[in-house]
Order: structure tokens, then C-alpha cells, then sequence
């Protein structure tokens, strides 16, 4: 036992000195514990040394602003000084993590309490960057963490605080304007005043706040903290740009001053950047002046303050807003509500431009711009700025002479969007009609000029259709005012007497006034006066009769009973099998009959039933109601915008193909108002990229179905009943169809693939591609034998090529549809969105150039194009312009370098070109002479793209590629070797 214990020193000790005792307290030096601190460095020794509760309180309430001590006069916790700073810095990373939870037992509202002296203690620029600075080193303390095993549970409790503190700083709505008067007070140097206005702007406009409580939630999430706070607004974009809006409004209105206007006009210029600047330029625009006291002084003031640029782009997307939110469901604003609508929009442009040369210019410009004039929304927003130019005689005849001189371009006629020449051709003939009205004979010297008779020329010289409609049009409208009797020009075509030709002539009399706001003042809040109910009579009960039989109770014998037919046992109800009764429910929802009930329950967001009969409804409901009353015409586009933006949070059954289908219901319903609202939608919504990949397939599909191409079962499951005879009856005059009665029941209604768009383009392909493939099988030799023989084995379809060997090259044409509605096809479904994609190409700072060259909806836009073109066939008369339309895009230089990077583009381009090659193969000659460039263009470079690919990959999406290239070239060769006189004088100087 000796051994375990062995020495390891020895000590002596003077025999005067104590005992050696084996535990010595050491006292070292004590907190202190200063009950009223006299100055700022005395509360920051107390704060520093873990002070209980009574001292946090006493230093809280001698360095808050809104308790201040008289001693303390010459300091200020919120002014940016090195003192200011250290207490802070202490304030954010010792007192709030370890007193919050007793802190936050008081209540903030009193400004006497705990949790009130922290808060306004903080309230300052300095305060918010140390609390984010905290935030960002504690979420790469959390991060850093994640790739260990061992986990400090601290941090996301402190993570959860620190989000919960910023929150309680800056949740005011006023809360900027009270952080600035307070950082700026007392500052007369603009030179020290401007980095402290800068770091405000930054902090507060920038997405530094939103970002790192959005990644603090994230955080909060994933680890599953019980301490961390709910999710709060700040990591919300949209919220807390609404929130800086409602900040801006209260500090530009509660006091004035240059220095102030000028710090809100700063941060509303970098709050745009947010990424919801349409947002916050409405949410001003509805506060500001669409309320019961408008306030269009604070709203020219916040203008006032920013650049040229920036109030050009703010005036822009007002424009935008007031013609989406009141103008554009208007549709051509021939109605008495309709002029006071536009007249209430005049006030409100009025209102913000009338103080400033600056934006009246710009106003001009948006009238006379080649990407202007809102290309894309209705004639209503076009009215109302005119009606605002128009008060100054200058402005109004400037707006003509550049429109008249832009009108007559011969560039602008064969290079811009029909959408925007439409728009510029209204504008023209509603100022010509202004000008007419002030100066009736400088409306006449006008037309004598060169520029109008080029115009006109030029307009009568175009090959695109539209282009000669509009010139015809413009000509005989301005012709009427000036001219009378046989001097009135008159070309006497169909096209400019029918109803959108007169409707554009008489655009030349319409006249708008400034009017008031009262239509569009959002009508306050107010408490419905509730009626006295109505005294009910008192009725009395009648006595209940007693039967004239009474029930007989008769015993039967055994005999008897076998006559007599039992009750047949009850179907088992799903419901009702659940074990806990309580979970049964009853009280079923029923299938909506009407439109209403149908918005209604998608808007029902929280009832699962609601959700689930609404999408199997929708289909059959609004096919049924299509031709029945207006239900479906006055409620389309809410319905297409809540189908559109379902989400599927219930795990529906078929969910994408049931709402798919609802949205293709309304445009087959409503081919002319709704395609076009869909191609907006498209480009100009705020959707998701799977959300605009349903918008493509609506119209793909939907157009296709209006030309009798693909036919929906829910046509006939929406058929309704006493359009047949009852099933039984039928089945004795007409043999039973299987395939007929199923649909008619709607019981085998099979859903949509969802690459729909992408199997009918290979099922097209393939019938293009087929008679190529049979004559080059049937040419014992020659080079289209090599070319073609790396695709002619790919036609995997056997009986179909035997089909096409015995028929050579006798390929069936493509079937003609009548050409109503072919044109529909053309105006309402085609042209729209190839419109609305040049002028994303035009448009630098538009949102939708970023998203249409994401490269699979880039692919899917270009093959719906290509659809929809055939589906119009080759007896549509539009045929021409949509062939030079569609040609031009695909040969674009975006779109070609688009393709260079990826395949699908690449493949949805080829294949476009094969079908617009197919749909015009009976006027190949007339795309040799017209079209002769871009179909050199177009061998060349579909050669380099078959030169580069290897092919040979057994059916792969590079053999694909290679397969429609070699049809695309063979398909121009043929048709250049044939014409190729007619395209030598159109291609010298090409090179």
C-alpha cells in the first residue's frame, strides 16, 4: 500500500509561521456595484461587470435618451462617438443575451420598464450595425459548427434573440424618420451629415437587414430551435419593402425641410432595388394619392429628389400601374365609365407631373419613344397621358410631328413589333385629333408636308399586312378631319370598314379632360349601419292533425315471410369506416354549379374539399358555362389568375393536370380576350418559371384545340345533357362507342403528360422528317443518301414508313381550318407573344429579358411559336407575316446565342425553322423572292450546326438535333435549287 503513494516534494515551514492550511481563500477584486452612475464611463464599468438586475436598470435609465439625466445633458447614446460606441457594442453582446428573457417580462410599451430603456438605448444607427454585426458573426459561428459532432446549443438561442431584438428596434412604421432626427440633430456640417445619411440609406435600403434574417431563419429552421422567435417580416422582401414604404411616407410628411426631402428621396431611390420596385412605387402611389386626402406634394417632393434617370423609370412604372390597376379592363373605353375612368387617371398623371419640366418631358418621351407608349397594355393609359400633354400646345403638336416622322420609318416599319406600331398608330391619331381641335390649320400644313406623304408611301409600300392596315387606317383618319367630300381619302378595302377599322378612324374624335380622383379614392373604412330587425308576427302552430288510418300491426306467418323482399344492405361509406367517429364528416361540400362558387373555393385556400372540387370542376364547369350567359366572360381573368397561382399544399391527385386543364377551358372559352391576357401574363407576371411554363402550354394547347387539331375529353364531358339522348335510349338508335360513353361520363379522362408540347413536337417532326426519309431509301445513290442516312434509321415507326414508301412523296397537305380561326390563332394567340418578345429584346431594363433566356423556357416558348403556326396552316392569310415574324426571331442574334450553349434551344430553333419550311411548302417561291436572305442566312448557319455535331448516339438528344438539322437543309436546298434565279438580284451585296 506504500508504493501507490508516492512523494513528489517536500516542504519546511518556519516554526513561526501558522498552520499550512490545505484550501486559501483568495479575494480578489469585487464587481462594482454603483447604484447612480454620475457619468457615461461609469455605466460602461457597470454594464461590463455582469451587473444585477437594480444596477442594469439604473445604467439603462441614465443612458436612455427618453429618461436623461441632467448631468448627463452633453451625452448622447445615439450620436456616433468612440464612447457611444464601446457601450453599445456591450449593450449587443453582453446585456441582451443573458438579460433578455428577464428584460422581456416587461413590457415595451412602457417606457419606464426594462425592455423599453434597451430598446430606445439602441434606437440608432449604431445600434442596428452592432446588432447586425452580431447577427452575422453569430450565424458563421453556427455554420462553422454544423461540420462538427459536438453543437453549442447557445448559439442559435442567441441567433433567435438577436432576430427578436431587431425586430422590437425597428417594427415602428416611423421608426426611420425617428432614427435619422435623432442621428442628424444638432449637425450643421453637411460634411459630417452626408456619411451619416449614406450609412442610413444603406442600412436600412440595401437588402443587409432582409438577407441576414432571412439566412437567420433558415438557420432557426434547420436546427429546430425551441428558443428562436417565429418567422417575422423582416425576412420577407415584399413586407419589408411595403415597410420602408410606410417609413417613407410618415418621415416625408410629418415634417418638412430640404435636407430631410432629400434623405427619403435617397432612400426610396435605393429601396428600388429591393426587387420589388412595382410594389413600392404602388404602395405610394395608393397612399399618397389614391386615398381620401391625397398628398400629391409629398409624392412630387420624393420625385424632386431623384435623378433624371430615376424619376424617368419611377414615372414609367406608374404609368404601368395606373393602366393594370384601372385602365386595361376597360378594353377599348367606349363607355361613359370608361371616359371617367381615364379622366380620374389624368388627374392623377397630372398631379405628379404639373410641377416639373422634367417629367413632362418625360411624358413626351413615353408618347413618342420607340419603346414607348405602353406597348403591351390598352388604349386607356394612351388616352390619359394625352389628355394631360394635350394642355400644352407646344407638347401636343411635338407629339405629333415625331409620331407622323417615326410612323413613316421605313426601319422602324420592317424592325419593330406590330404590338408597339399599333400603339404608336393610336397615339398618332389621337393627337392628330388635339391638334385638329387647337390649331385645326396647322394640322393641314402637316399633311402637306414630305414627312406624312412618305408616310403613307411607306406604309402602302410595306409587305407585312398589318403594316399596310395601320398606314390605310392613320390615312383615311387625319384625311377626315381635314378634308371633305371626294378630297377625302378613301381606299375602299374591307379591312378599314370593319369594326376595328372604324374604331381606330374615330380615335381622331376622342376628346379627354382632366377629371377627379373620386373614382379612384379608395372608399374608407366604414361601420354598415345595421337595421332594426323587423318585429316577426307571432304565428301560431297548427295542431297536429292525427291520421285519418292508423298504422296496423300485423303479424305475418312463415309463408307468409318468404314472399316479402328485404332491404338491400347499404353501400359501405369511406367516412364512415374511420374508426374515431368524431373524424366523419357529414356535411360534404358540394360540387360548385356556379362560376362564383368555383372563385369562391379556390379562394378557399384552408379547406382541402374547397380545393379539390374546385380544380375537378373547374374543366367541365367552364366548358359548360362558355356559351351560356356571361358568367365566364366577366370573371375569366380572376379565374386564370387564381388557377395560375394555385399552389398544391394538399398533395391533390393530378393536380398540375387538373389546373392546367381549367386554364386552357378559359382560353378555348374565351379565345380573344384571354390569349392575349395570357401572353402578358407570360412576360409581365410574377410568376415562377413552372408557373410560366403553364402559361406556355395553355396556349399551345389551347390554340390547337380551337383549330380541331387536339380535342380535350372535357369538350364532351362538358356537353350538356339534353344535347343527348338518355344513355339507355341511345344505346337502341346508336352503336355503343366505348371510347364516346367514357367521355361523355368524364370517368376516363386521362391526364396530360407533362411534356405535352414536347411529344407533339416529336410526333410533328417525325411526320415532317418521313417523306424525306422514304426518298432517300428510294435513291440507290447520290449525297442525300449520306446526309439522311444518319436519320432514316431513326424513324423507328415501321408501318409508318412502309405507309410513306408506297406513297413516296405524296405526303398528305396539312389539313386547312376555316380561316376565322386561323386568323384568331394568328392575333390572339401568335402575335402577342411574339410581339411582346421583340420588345423584351428592345427593352434594356425589362424584367422579362431575364426570364424568357432561361434556357428550357426559351426552348418551350419557341416550340409553342412553332405550334401555334401550324396549327394555322397554310390557309391562314396572315400566313406571310407570321412566316417573317417567326423567321426573324429564330434568327436573332439573342436567341442563336442562346443556342450555342445549350441543345434544347438549339433543337425547339431547328425544329421552328421545319415548320415554318412545311407550313409554307406551297409558296416556297414566294419565300425565295421576299425571304431570300434569311433563307441563306438560315442554310448557313443550320450548316455549321450540322457540321459540329457528331451524332451516333443511338436516338440521343444530339442525334435529335442532327436529324432536324439534315431536314431543315434538305428542305432549303430543295427550294433554292428550284427558285434560285428569283434570289440572285434580292442577295447581291450580301456579303
Amino acid at each position: 500500500m506504500d508504493d501507490f503513494l508516492t512523494p513528489v516534494a517536500t516542504f519546511r515551514r518556519n516554526a513561526g509561521s501558522g498552520e499550512l492550511q490545505l484550501v486559501q481563500e483568495v479575494k480578489g477584486k469585487s464587481k462594482p456595484q454603483l447604484k447612480s452612475p454620475t457619468q457615461p464611463e461609469d455605466a460602461l464599468e457597470i454594464l461590463r461587470h455582469e451587473p444585477e438586475y437594480d444596477s442594469l436598470i439604473t445604467a439603462l435609465r441614465y443612458l436612455s435618451p427618453s429618461s436623461q439625466q441632467p448631468d448627463a445633458a452633453g451625452f448622447d447614446i445615439r450620436k456616433p462617438s468612440p464612447l457611444s460606441a464601446q457601450l453599445v457594442q456591450v449593450l449587443a453582446s453582453d446585456i441582451v443575451p443573458n438579460y433578455w428573457a428577464i428584460l422581456k417580462e416587461d413590457s415595451a410599451e412602457d417606457k419606464r420598464s426594462g425592455l423599453a430603456l434597451l430598446l430606445a438605448c439602441l434606437q440608432s444607427i449604431t445600434g442596428i450595425n452592432a446588432v447586425l454585426a452580431r447577427m452575422r458573426a453569430t450565424i458563421q459561428e453556427i455554420r462553422s459548427e454544423q461540420t462538427r459532432k459536438e453543437k453549442r446549443p447557445d448559439l442559435t438561442l442567441n441567433l433567435g434573440i438577436l432576430v427578436d431584438l431587431l425586430h422590437q428596434l425597428i417594427r415602428a412604421d416611423d421608426r426611420v424618420a425617428q432614427i435619422w432626427k435623432s442621428t442628424t440633430s444638432g449637425l450643421e456640417s453637411r460634411g459630417r451629415l452626408r456619411p451619416l445619411e449614406q450609412e442610413l440609406v444603406t442600412v436600412f435600403g440595401g437588402g443587409r437587414i432582409v438577407s441576414l434574417v432571412a439566412e437567420a431563419e433558415d438557420l432557426l429552421r434547420a436546427e429546430k430551435s425551441k428558443g428562436g422567435p417565429r418567422e417575422t417580416w423582416l425576412g420577407d422582401s415584399l413586407r419589408y419593402t411595403n415597410w420602408i414604404g410606410d417609413n417613407i411616407i410618415n418621415g416625408q410628411a410629418s415634417e418638412s425641410g430640404p435636407e430631410k426631402s432629400k434623405f427619403f428621396s435617397a432612400l426610396f431611390a435605393k429601396a428600388l432595388s429591393l426587387g420589388h420596385p412595382e410594389s413600392l412605387i404602388r404602395h405610394l402611389l395608393e397612399r399618397l394619392l389614391l386615398n381620401s386626402g391625397p398628398q400629391s406634394d409629398v409624392f412630387g417632393g420624393l420625385l424632386d429628389g431623384l435623378s433624371p434617370t430615376e424619376q424617368r423609370k419611377v414615372l414609367f412604372s406608374v404609368l404601368k400601374i395606373l393602366s393594370s390597376d384601372h385602365l386595361d379592363r376597360l378594353g377599348l373605353c367606349d363607355s361613359s365609365q370608361s371616359q371617367e375612368s381615364i379622366s380620374a387617371v389624368a388627374a392623377v398623371i397630372s398631379s405628379t407631373t404639373s410641377q416639373s419640366q422634367t417629367r413632362k418631358g418625360h411624358l413626351l418621351e413615353w408618347l413618342t419613344s420607340s419603346s414607348g407608349a405602353g406597348v403591351g397594355e390598352g388604349v386607356g393609359i394612351r388616352r390619359a397621358v394625352l389628355a394631360v400633354v394635350s394642355q400644352d400646345r407646344e407638347s401636343i403638336v411635338e407629339v405629333l410631328e415625331k409620331s407622323v416622322a417615326q410612323f413613316g420609318d421605313q426601319l422602324y416599319i420592317k424592325h419593330s413589333p406590330m404590338l408597339q406600331q399599333e400603339a404608336h398608330a393610336q397615339v398618332l391619331l389621337l393627337s392628330a385629333g388635339y391638334v385638329h381641335r387647337i390649331s385645326p390649320l396647322k394640322l393641314t400644313m402637316l399633311m402637306r408636308t414630305s414627312p406624312w406623304l412618305n408616310a403613307i408611301s411607306n406604309r402602302l409600300a410595306a409587305s407585312h399586312q398589318r403594316a399596310r392596315f395601320l398606314g390605310m387606317i392613320v390615312g383615311e383618319g387625319l384625311s377626315s378631319l381635314v378634308h371633305e367630300g371626294d378630297k377625302r381619302l378613301d381606299f375602299h378595302m374591307p379591312e378599314t370598314d370593319s369594326d376595328e377599322g372604324k374604331w381606330y378612324k374615330g380615335l381622331v374624335q376622342t376628346s379627354d379632360k382632366i377629371g377627379s380622383l373620386s373614382i379612384l379614392l379608395k372608399p374608407g373604412e366604414t361601420t354598415p349601419i345595421k337595421s332594426k330587425p323587423k318585429p316577426k308576427q307571432a304565428t301560431k302552430r297548427a295542431a297536429p292533425q292525427q291520421p285519418k288510418t292508423g298504422f296496423i300491426i300485423e303479424e305475418l306467418s312463415d309463408e307468409e315471410m318468404d314472399d316479402v323482399v328485404p332491404y338491400g344492405k347499404p353501400d359501405s361509406d369511406e367516412e364512415d369506416s374511420d374508426e374515431d367517429p368524431t373524424l366523419v364528416q357529414r356535411n360534404k361540400p358540394k360540387a360548385p354549379v356556379y362560376v362564383r362558387d368555383l372563385i369562391r373555393y379556390l379562394r378557399d385556400t384552408e379547406n382541402y374539399e374547397h380545393q379539390r372540387l374546385a380544380l375537378t370542376t373547374a374543366p367541365t364547369l367552364i366548358r359548360r358555362k362558355a356559351n351560356y350567359g356571361t358568367e365566364v366572360a366577366e370573371h375569366a381573368e380572376e379565374l386564370a389568375s387564381l388557377l395560375i397561382g394555385l399552389q398544391n399544399k394538399y398533395d391533390i391527385d393530378n393536380f398540375d393536370d387538373l389546373k392546367l386543364q381549367g386554364t386552357i377551358a378559359i382560353v378555348v372559352a374565351q379565345p380573344k380576350a384571354m390569349a392575349p391576357w395570357f401572353a402578358k401574363t407570360f412576360f409581365d407576371g410574377d410568376y415562377s418559371i413552372s408557373q410560366r411554363v403553364s402559361v406556355l402550354i395553355t396556349l399551345g394547347l389551347g390554340g390547337r384545340e380551337l383549330a380541331g387539331i387536339e380535342t380535350s375529353d372535357y369538350a364532351a364531358a362538358a356537353s350538356f345533357p339534353s344535347k343527348h339522348l338518355p344513355e339507355q335510349v341511345e344505346r337502341l338508335y346508336i352503336d355503343a362507342d366505348p371510347s364516346r360513353s367514357q367521355a361523355s361520363s368524364g370517368s376516363s379522362l386521362k391526364p396530360l403528360p407533362p411534356n405535352a408540347l414536347d411529344n407533339m413536337a416529336r410526333s410533328l417532326t417525325k411526320d415532317m422528317l418521313a417523306p424525306m426519309a422514304a426518298a432517300a431509301a428510294d435513291s440507290a445513290t447520290g449525297p442525300d443518301v449520306l446526309k439522311l442516312s444518319t436519320f432514316t434509321s431513326r424513324l423507328n415507326d415501321k408501318d409508318h414508313q412502309s405507309k410513306v414508301k408506297v406513297k413516296s412523296r405524296a405526303r398528305p397537305r396539312i389539313r386547312s381550318i376555316p380561316n376565322t380561326t386561323a386568323q384568331l390563332i394568328a392575333t390572339g394567340f401568335f402575335s402577342p407573344l411574339t410581339a411582346r418578345f421583340q420588345a423584351a429584346l428592345h427593352s434594356s431594363a425589362s424584367r422579362a429579358r431575364g426570364i424568357i433566356f432561361q434556357p428550357y423556357l426559351l426552348a418551350l416558348y419557341l416550340k409553342t411559336l412553332a405550334l401555334l403556326l401550324h396549327a394555322a396552316g397554310p390557309s391562314t392569310l396572315a400566313l406571310p407575316d407570321m412566316t417573317a415574324e417567326l423567321w426573324g426571331l429564330l434568327l436573332s442574334t439573342s436567341v442563336r446565342a442562346q443556342a450555342v450553349d445549350d441543345l434544347g434551344v438549339t433543337q425547339s430553333l431547328l425544329f421552328g425553322l421545319l415548320a415554318i419550311l412545311d407550313v409554307n411548302e406551297d409558296r416556297m417561291r414566294d419565300l425565295c423572292r421576299e425571304m431570300g436572305k434569311e433563307m441563306v442566312e438560315t442554310q448557313e448557319w443550320v450548316s455549321g450546326v450540322f457540321g459540329r455535331l457528331r451524332g451516333g448516339d443511338s436516338g440521343g438528344d444530339e442525334d435529335q438535333v442532327k436529324m432536324l438539322a439534315a431536314g431543315v437543309l434538305v428542305r432549303l436546298n430543295e427550294g433554292m435549287e428550284k427558285y434560285r434565279l428569283l434570289m440572285v438580284g434580292d442577295l447581291i451585296g450580301y456579303r
